[in-house]
């Protein structure tokens, strides 16, 4: 298994930009796919973005256009670029992980939370206006 660990929440206008980072440790030499979500208090956690592979990138409707998931393989961290902040994105975001997978493995990029079966701790994202 993997451990993750979300960093780059903080607090920012609306319309300013932050940049979410995940550190992923432990099983890194098997495949597993990476996907950000995020939960308001009482509601449902939401897919935010997912890396599959060959680039294959999925985005939530709420931020098409605005956020950018990547991947670095070399620092073993997966980032959520975040522009043109609105307050409505105030919530804590996750990273997730579903795996391991054998090294030559396909990831689709999904948005379906009950498919992951590792999560960070979340980090707070607060957007004012």
């Amino acid at each position: 298994q993997v451990q993750l660990v979300e960093s780059g929440g903080g607090s920012v206008q609306s319309g300013g930009s932050l940049r979410l980072s995940c550190a992923v440790s432990g099983d890194t030499y098997r495949t597993y796919c990476m996907g950000w979500f995020r939960q308001a208090p009482g509601k449902e956690r939401e897919g935010v973005a997912a890396a599959g592979s060959v680039g294959r990138t999925s985005y939530g409707d709420s931020v098409k256009g605005r956020f950018t998931v990547s991947l670095d393989n070399g620092k073993n961290t997966v980032y959520l670029q975040m522009n043109s902040l609105k307050p409505e994105d105030t919530v804590i975001y996750y990273c997730a992980a579903r795996g391991p997978y054998g090294p030559f493995a396909y990831c689709s990029p999904s948005l379906t939370n009950f498919e992951y079966n590792t999560w960070g701790r979340g980090t707070q994202v607060t957007v004012s206006s």
